[in-house]
């Protein structure tokens, strides 16, 4: 059930079931860009990245700097592709895993615009995406950049152990994926839009009381499956309503627990499902275990193929969920649980936008 509510100089929006909303007002993701390391340029998705870093320092001191630069580099990329300056954006909405939000702060400082500074671990690039378009679709911006990172060896740090300790890592680890996606939201399509955003189902914390930082699939799981059902649920409509149902961070032990916990939910998403963890890298000639997470990973793989499936129109509908598990060091050593968060994101191709109501 969807109710509508008007919202200031822009008409109707509607806050559909329990958790959910949609955007009759069109917000278009104006243009994108996907910076990444060098182990993600030599995956199966490396050459449709914008730019792939000949080393993962970018000419940096540090890991941290490296991480900003990512931002700093996408950002310019995605404006440049739009045929925007930084002025044209009303503000940003970023975020990365490193403590304050420091590559955000020191990466996207000097394009001078109003920042809202995220948190949502690796379901970032939703939160962005998803604030980003109520902004548009609320009459509040006609403009704005959607912003997020992560940063293999600064996550590390940061979570686990520094790289030169040579800790051994379980099969169920994730590898944090280097990269940047930037991305312009607008209400106006220009000379031309890569997709639509249409509606939004904000994910709420889900806790299953799992505590391994070495198993990030399986602690995000559970919230995947949640804002999944709870989308379908408010939107009334089913799995096979999408060409994809496009989770981020997950890696194969966490796809294999998403689809287990959704069939007991007799959901069965099996043959729309991807992840872009399990993409982003080649399983059996890269050591990466599980699959990717990160910021960077979901945004990064957004960016640079499931958007272009959508631009071209091989894909109709799909929906972004990029997935994130809420700990810090301090957390984790506390021996608190590891919850899970999720966001769903419609994106429709601009040419033939279906009825959101389907």
């Amino acid at each position: 059930m969807c109710e509508k509510k008007e919202a200031p100089g822009k008409g109707a929006m509607f806050a559909c079931g329990e958790q959910s909303m949609k955007f009759p007002t069109p917000v278009f993701i104006r243009s994108s860009a996907a910076v990444v390391g060098k182990k993600e340029g030599e995956g199966p998705l490396g050459g449709l990245f914008d730019l792939v870093g000949e080393d993962d320092l970018f000419g940096c001191n540090t890991w941290e700097e490296a991480e900003s630069s990512l931002q700093r580099d996408a950002l310019h990329l995605a404006l440049k592709k739009a045929g925007m300056n930084s002025t044209d954006l009303r503000c940003l909405f970023a975020g990365d895993l490193l403590g304050q939000s420091i590559a955000t702060s020191f990466g996207l400082a000097q394009y001078e615009r109003p920042v809202m500074g995220l948190y949502g671990a690796c379901s970032a690039s939703g939160l962005a995406l998803s604030l980003g378009a109520m902004a548009i679709c609320g009459g509040f911006a006609d403009c704005v950049g959607c912003v997020t990172s992560s940063h293999f060896a600064s996550a590390e740090k940061e979570f686990r152990f520094p790289l030169g300790y040579g800790n051994q890592r379980p099969l169920s680890a994730t590898w944090t994926v280097t990269a940047s996606g930037a991305f312009i939201l607008t209400g106006d399509p220009g000379k031309g839009a890569r997709g639509i955003i249409t509606g939004i189902t904000p994910g709420k914390i889900v806790d299953f009381g799992l505590k391994d930082s070495m198993n990030m699939g399986a602690c995000m799981a559970p919230a995947a499956a949640d804002s999944i059902a709870a989308h379908l649920a408010d939107f009334g409509r089913r799995p096979e309503d999408y060409d994809r149902i496009i989770t981020g961070d997950l890696g194969k032990v966490g796809q294999r627990a998403l689809l287990d916990l959704l069939l007991e939910k007799e959901i069965d998403i099996s043959r729309q499902h991807m992840d872009c963890g399990i993409e982003i890298y080649d399983g059996e000639k890269q050591d990466t275990h599980a699959g990717g997470s990160g910021c960077g990973c979901s945004a990064a793989v957004l960016s640079a193929y499931v958007l272009k499936k959508v631009e071209e129109g091989s894909w109709r509908r799909i929906l972004f969920v990029p997935t994130g598990a809420l700990l810090s060091k301090t957390s984790f050593n506390e021996g608190k649980n590891v919850p899970g968060i999720a966001h769903c994101v419609v994106i429709e191709h601009v040419g033939g936008r279906q009825d959101a109501f389907h």
